[in-house]
């Protein structure tokens, strides 16, 4: 009888607030040590925790998210509990979290297995707590560093039952997962900053058995080492039952270098943190306002922004890239915005080519473009009427416009870019580049035909790139004849 594989998530993602879960304190990463630490992160005597509006806004819109926006997995009351535990970087010796009554109880995040087709993981909660601060052992010796800028981080726990079959599905649930807290602004999802990871319980059966003894694999924040520290984990337990052995239930690190897990400690339960409610911190009370307010105002899902953008008719591929966003996609529909749809694909290209990879160069957001969509649109009407050709909006108006020429009327003005669309004056080149190409001539009318775009790029190289395209076309194939 084969192995079985169960996997269930425990997934950590920062909420994207200024300040922390019970403090003023801010959320801004790569701060210097202990730099934004305030009296409440470190548990001065005397101070008070108050929770954060925007934290709890952000779990009641995770909670609507994942349940199709119904809010009956919402607890209208739920309670903070003090954790108890010891860690030298929790300053209070407890974490403010929530036990017995978490903000969310139940949802689900749909996923297509490679395996099992389209099948929904149900979550059985998500609650609301703070993060603890960080220990740094790298750069001392003998000893180790604190640094409790994290402290007070705020953090929501997401818990899926144990539905998971396989390591690949477990990525595929964590992205999709990361995907929906992104698309509702929920959580920024920067991995390498530790927004968004996981831990991994992992046990085996035989099919059909009861559930095995689990392990917990702390604190994943990459997709792949996620996968590879599941299958590991998953082998490491059947090569132990098959010799005979017994499953310890405990918490493991993935060592990335060996490509293994190690035994951290062993597991705890509920009864060793000593879970009480905390003292200094009311029930948190929800309303139906509040709740239909934070839905009401929910940014737009991924399937929103790719069907907003999809009505203009560009490549699907352009829609995915252009929707994957909230920012792309509102740049792009504001560009996008009172144009002819024939010019929609021009524009799509631009902010998908040239502005991408100026947004790339200096390393910077869509939203903070140099080039606005106000712009992108102006110089569409631009390319559109004749004025300049396409390429020459690629190639130097844009690059101009980025670098703070102006507009891209001003640009065109000031370097001499508007084309020469004056038929006459075309046909006088024409008749001029054919009088001195005969042999391109006589291989274009024998059947060559990459002898006419030789002839075409002769013309735009004596009008210095200024004629229309379209006219230049035209015109040579009327005087050719074939």
């Amino acid at each position: 009888m084969s192995w079985e594989i169960v996997i269930g998530l425990e997934t950590h993602a920062q909420l994207s607030t200024a300040s922390k879960m019970f403090s003023g304190g801010s959320t801004a990463f790569g701060a210097p040590p202990n730099t934004q630490a305030n009296a409440v992160d470190i548990a001065l005597p005397g101070v008070l925790p108050v929770a954060n509006k925007a934290a709890v806004e952000r779990a009641i819109l995770f909670g609507l998210a994942v349940n199709g926006g119904d809010p009956k997995n919402i607890n209208r009351r739920s309670i903070f509990a003090r954790k108890n535990y010891f860690y030298p970087d929790l300053p209070k010796g407890y974490q403010i979290s929530q036990f017995e009554l978490p903000i969310v109880q139940g949802g689900e995040i749909p996923i297509v297995s490679p395996t099992r087709g389209k099948i929904k993981i149900r979550l059985t909660r998500a609650h609301l707590e703070e993060d603890a601060g960080k220990s740094l052992h790298e750069d001392f010796q003998g000893m180790s560093g604190i640094d409790l800028n994290r402290a007070g981080i705020p953090l929501l726990e997401i818990v899926s039952e144990p539905e998971l079959r396989s390591a690949q599905e477990a990525i595929i649930y964590a992205q999709e997962l990361h995907r929906l807290l992104v698309d509702y602004n929920v959580c920024s999802g920067n991995m390498e900053k530790g927004e968004f990871r996981c831990d991994a319980n992992v046990s085996v059966r035989r099919a059909g058995e009861p559930l095995g003894t689990r392990c917990e694999i702390k604190n994943l924040n990459s997709f792949r080492f996620m996968e590879q520290a599941i299958k590991f984990e998953a082998k490491r337990q059947i090569e132990i039952l098959e010799d005979g052995g017994k499953i310890v239930q405990e918490t493991r690190l993935y060592d990335v270098d060996k490509d293994e897990t190690r035994s951290m400690r062993t597991k705890e339960e509920a009864h060793d943190y000593r879970y009480f409610p905390d003292p200094d911190l009311l029930p948190l009370v929800i309303s139906e306002a509040l709740i239909e307010e934070v839905w009401a105002s929910r940014p737009k899902s991924y399937d929103e922004r790719y069907a907003a953008i999809a009505k203009y008719r560009i490549p699907e591929s352009q829609v995915k890239q252009l929707a994957a966003s909230a920012a792309s996609s509102t740049f792009a529909l504001e560009a996008f915005r009172d144009l002819p749809l024939p010019e929609v694909p021009t524009v799509s290209n631009w902010i998908l080519g040239p502005l991408s990879a100026k947004l790339n160069e200096e390393n910077l957001d869509i939203k903070d473009s140099k080039v606005k969509p106000d712009q992108l649109r102006a110089l569409s009407r631009r390319v559109s009427d004749g004025t300049v050709s396409n390429s020459s909006a690629m190639a130097e108006i844009l690059p101009a416009m980025w670098n703070g020429e102006g507009g891209p009327d001003e640009v065109i003005e000031k370097r001499g870019l508007k084309q020469i669309s004056d038929s006459g004056a075309i046909e006088k080149i024409v008749d001029q580049v054919l009088a001195v190409n005969a042999r391109q001539v006589e291989d274009y009318r024998a059947g060559k035909d990459k002898a006419f775009n030789s002839l075409v790029g002769q013309v735009m190289k004596a009008t210095k790139g200024k004629a229309n395209p379209a006219q230049v076309n035209e015109i040579l194939k009327r005087k050719l004849g074939r």
